[in-house]
């Protein structure tokens, strides 16, 4: 598996603290980092979906990229930035029926500017935090997703990419809602079944994609962190590239300040099966002043370590639940989908 740079910070972890240490420990670094405790109430729920907005910072990193398998800590500004050069895709929004909630559901979708029926592209799902919907990244340009990516394709590090941003509610009673309670999340628990049933194989007959898991990549913020973990453990063989961006507690049971997490799995089940094939890459980050996950993403990591599962943990210096976070996962994931090809292109 690849290490981080110098840049990020990385730890390697043996063992778990008992899962009361963690919980405290979590609350407690939380609260520090923020004295305003947020809560859907006070807060703007959309920090939840897709981060706490941030000024952008010119100045955050060296222009200077060389392309290799370490892991940067911010995004450089050279892929973040809006070039007169490079046409950018636009989102779109699209509708498929899923068998899973019984119901017609949305998605908005990021197609390449020169998209074409005549060429095959990658595809990378991407999965936004708790309040969210599909739209949720397609209209907050502070996470810079066009950028990115129109940015790599440009400068030949990546193939023209398409972006799937679904609405992960996957829920089948219309008049639901999420909050912080075990009914209210179960939805979330549920896309994988959309996700992997209905959503997928949409894409890859309505779209000019490519399929396999060389060329399926998934990633998720907050909660849509959470289940981007919980997917590719479960279903490790259809996506080759993943990153858990900030990642919200609940894959195990736990209690944080918001609520109380059943779990999706028992710490000893937070792994890959014996005979599985898994990701390429499997990346785990999040903010060191992250005001709302707090540890919890840095617990995940020492599970899956404790377990023996591949995966990349770094942590995004001075980042809080926020776009820096998101910007920096997205181009790190990238960064490594280009090196792994560089051959092919």
């Amino acid at each position: 598996m690849k290490t981080s740079s110098n840049e990020a910070i990385v730890e390697e972890n043996n063992g778990i603290a008992d899962a009361s240490s963690n919980e405290a420990v979590a609350d407690s670094e939380t609260n520090d980092v923020s004295s305003k405790k947020i809560t859907a109430d006070s807060e703007d729920l959309s920090s939840f979906a897709t981060g706490i907005r941030t000024e952008d910072e010119e100045t955050t990193e060296n222009s200077d990229f060389v392309l290799n398998d370490e892991i940067e800590n911010r995004c450089p500004v050279i892929y973040e930035a809006t070039r007169g050069n490079v046409s950018y895709g636009e989102f779109t929004h699209g509708t498929y029926y899923s068998k899973t909630c019984g119901m017609e559901r949305g998605y908005s979708i990021l197609l390449p500017a020169d998209y074409s029926e005549d060429k095959k592209y990658p595809v990378l799902y991407l999965l936004h935090g708790i309040f969210g919907d599909e739209y949720s990244f397609s209209q907050d340009k502070s996470n810079k997703i066009r950028e990115i990516v129109g940015n790599m394709a440009a400068d030949g590090y990546i193939d023209e990419t398409i972006v799937v941003c679904p609405n992960m509610y996957a829920t089948s009673d219309p008049d639901q809602k999420p909050g912080f309670d075990s009914k209210s999340v179960l939805p979330y628990d549920n896309f994988i079944n959309d996700l992997v049933n209905d959503l997928m194989p949409h894409i890859e007959g309505e779209y000019s994609v490519l399929t396999g898991r060389e060329n399926t990549y998934l990633a998720g913020f907050s909660m849509g962190g959470r289940e981007t973990i919980f997917i590719t453990l479960q279903r490790p063989e259809l996506f080759g590239y993943v990153c858990a961006i900030s990642a919200a507690p609940g894959i195990v049971p736990t209690k944080d300040k918001f609520m109380s997490h059943e779990g999706q799995l028992q710490e000893s089940e937070m792994k890959f099966a014996d005979d599985a094939v898994v990701p390429n890459v499997f990346i785990v980050c999040c903010g060191t002043r992250d005001s709302v996950v707090g540890t919890y993403p840095k617990q995940y990591h020492e599970i899956l370590d404790a377990n023996g599962a591949d995966h990349i943990w770094y942590e995004i210096t001075g980042a809080d639940h926020d776009n820096n976070a998101i910007k920096s996962g997205l181009f790190n994931l990238f960064k490594q989908i280009a090196y792994d090809k560089k051959g092919e292109r």
